[in-house]
């Protein structure tokens, strides 16, 4: 299914059984290890992270009614270099160790606790409503709109607008 979404399709979808997103990327990070295919946790894992766009959760209340409980977005974090060359322009020792040790800091945190992705839920379902909590990225935004006809892209442009106080005027890019 991960190796689907990477290259064969302009959206999967499947169903999981997963309570929470993290757990989510969990279970499928190793169920990728358990292939054998991969041998490192964070590879499966940013493998996992970058075709999942959207957890759509569904619960079921003690009726046994099924409804949409959250809409989830998956953000997978950019590795930034956040390191400074500044220790050149320090004019004392002291100075120098101090920007050495920040870009050590930042080289440490990166390798052993390295961040792969965030998530937010965009949509909830709080007491018998929907409710929109936060906004979809800019990029999930451009995609979805590049997969719309011309009446969906203007009425999700107002919804977008309506929602979250910002117009997305994005010309439609062609591949």
């Amino acid at each position: 299914m991960i190796q689907a979404a990477q290259v064969a399709s302009k959206f999967t979808l499947f169903t999981h059984h997963a309570k929470t997103f993290p757990n989510l990327v969990t279970a499928l990070r190793n169920s990728m290890l358990r292939t054998g295919v991969f041998k490192s946790e964070k590879t499966a894992e940013e493998q996992v992270v970058q075709v999942l766009n959207f957890d759509i959760h569904l619960q079921k209340d003690f009726r046994g009614k099924r409804y949409v409980e959250r809409i989830t977005e998956c953000i997978p974090v950019e590795d930034k270099n956040e390191y400074t060359f500044d220790h050149r322009k320090e004019k004392t020792l002291e100075g120098k160790f101090d920007k050495f040790f920040d870009n050590a800091t930042h080289y440490f945190t990166k390798t052993t606790d390295k961040q792969l992705y965030v998530y937010r839920n965009v949509l909830e379902y709080v007491d018998g409503e929907y409710i929109i909590t936060n906004p979809i990225t800019d990029e999930n935004i451009t995609e979805m709109r590049n997969n719309m006809d011309d009446t969906d892209r203007e009425d999700f442009d107002r919804f977008v607008e309506k929602h979250w106080k910002r117009a997305k005027k994005v010309k439609k890019t062609t591949v």
